[in-house]
């Protein structure tokens, strides 16, 4: 095997020799924006993290896996307000996306999944994959870290706490950099309780861009700053813990290692495409 799981530690050799295996390659992904006053703001680091522990457990459960260097900048969306973070606008990112996706699959290495850690790179990844879909027959699937990593912390911590814990600058986010990255978390820096209410433009905020009006809502092309104080919204930071973000990883890991054999057992070895 070749000595490492990340494509830019392996020599121009080992990695022709791995191409030839046809391997499954994780694209991770994420941002660099405000996470909350007391995290790093590079979250990317988490989605390059989780990528390679899962490309570790896939390989030793027999499906070589690899991860391809981190893209740090998320599509731009309501985030601007950050000073010193770094966003791609849609259109630019979209055009990494496809120029990554055409850079693998000129070689017949088809075999990808996203690892996505910015809700601002779901629409591109979506419509980067569906057109490879459409023009070749194959399926690049994502996972969106956090949005899986919500849905599993009423099982981890009950369905209480995860209404109090969940939310930007909180859970999921803030216990995985707790457990990965525990010396970069500052927790004198983070708001105490719940945040309060607010309202903008007359209407109560029910997110970085929703406001309510009557029993609807709303969405405004606002910057969360004018929103969301602090970048947290509705949850408590205080109660993230390492403990949650150690179990939210280890259940990461094994959806993310199941997902890329799923790809290997479903997909045709020699065109890629996809067996439905």
């Amino acid at each position: 095997m070749p000595s490492s799981y990340y494509l830019a530690e392996l020599s121009a050799t080992e990695m022709r020799e791995a191409a030839a295996r046809k391997p499954v390659i994780l694209l991770p992904m994420g941002s660099f924006e405000d996470q909350g006053p007391h995290a790093p703001m590079g979250d990317y680091m988490s989605a390059d993290r989780v990528a390679r522990l899962i490309a570790e457990q896939a390989s030793a459960e027999g499906t070589e896996t690899y991860v391809a260097p981190v893209v740090p900048f998320g599509g731009a969306d309501y985030f601007g307000y950050m000073p010193g973070g770094i966003a791609l606008s849609q259109s630019t990112l979209r055009a990494v996306v496809d120029d990554m996706l055409e850079c693998l699959l000129r070689h017949n290495l088809t075999r990808v999944v996203f690892i996505n850690g910015h809700a601002g790179n779901c629409g591109v990844i979506n419509d980067a994959t569906q057109k490879v879909w459409l023009d070749k027959g194959i399926i690049i699937p994502a996972l969106y870290l956090w949005r899986v990593s919500y849905a599993l912390l009423p099982e981890i911590i009950g369905k209480e706490m995860a209404a109090k814990t969940s939310g930007h600058g909180c859970n999921p986010l803030t216990s995985i950099v707790m457990h990965l990255f525990p010396d970069l978390v500052r927790p004198e820096y983070m708001p105490s309780g719940t945040p309060a209410p607010r309202e903008v433009w007359g209407l109560p905020v029910t997110g970085f861009t929703s406001l309510a009006i009557g029993e609807g809502s709303i969405t405004v092309p606002l910057d969360g700053g004018d929103t969301i104080r602090n970048g947290v919204s509705k949850g408590d930071p205080h109660l993230c813990t390492a403990q949650t973000g150690a179990a939210l990883v280890e259940k990461l890991i094994r959806i993310g290692a199941d997902v890329a054999a799923h790809v290997v057992s479903h997909s045709d070895p020699e065109t890629g495409k996809a067996i439905l």
